[in-house]
């Protein structure tokens, strides 16, 4: 894939070795700069996730993604679009023809349906936690970006491993019923 974060990403969190200015500053400054790095690089890649995502979305739901219908799912104008589909096309993510829907290429499909899990994942997490649904919503869509994999892993856990512990019923008022003690007679 010839997007910014499929080179350097992955070379960046293994070896963790600050450039530029960074690199002159040594010690833990360096380490904060290799971390702000990477995240410069996670919103590089944000736009090009979201963009596949809500491609993805629109192919299931209407059968085909135009540029009209994208900049109304994202909130964006037409023109940012058409700009932004362009990188995309240019990366490999997307084709496209003249007066015709945008098309996912493979690499597309496989990038979207990274990010459709990783945003379930987040969402599913933070209702775990106990954040509303819309809320969890609303939030995953910044945090999804920014997670890296022993985070996501971790969640994957937790959600594991509450979904084995029985949950106790609760009140109308939301606080926790405990259950009652088996006596015995």
């Amino acid at each position: 894939m010839g997007n910014v974060w499929g080179r350097l990403g992955p070379m960046l969190l293994k070896k963790h070795k600050p450039v530029g200015a960074a690199a002159r500053a040594g010690g833990k400054g360096s380490e904060t700069a290799t971390y702000q790095q990477l995240t410069r690089l996670q919103h590089a890649q944000e736009r090009a996730q979201d963009y596949v995502e809500a491609i993805a979305d629109l192919i299931a739901l209407r059968g085909e993604a135009r540029a009209t219908d994208l900049a109304k799912s994202l909130g964006v104008t037409h023109v940012t679009v058409i700009r932004t589909v362009q990188r995309l096309q240019r990366e490999g993510l997307v084709s496209t023809e003249p007066y015709r829907s945008i098309f996912l290429t493979d690499s597309g499909r496989r990038l979207a349906g990274k990010a459709r899990a990783r945003h379930e994942k987040v969402v599913a997490f933070l209702e775990a936690l106990g954040v509303s649904p819309s809320a969890a919503r609303a939030d995953a869509e910044g945090i999804e970006h920014h997670v890296g994999s022993e985070t996501l892993a971790a969640m994957e856990k937790y959600l594991s491993a509450t979904e084995r512990t029985p949950k106790l019923p609760t009140s109308s008022s939301g606080a926790g019923i405990r259950p009652r003690r088996q006596t015995s007679r």
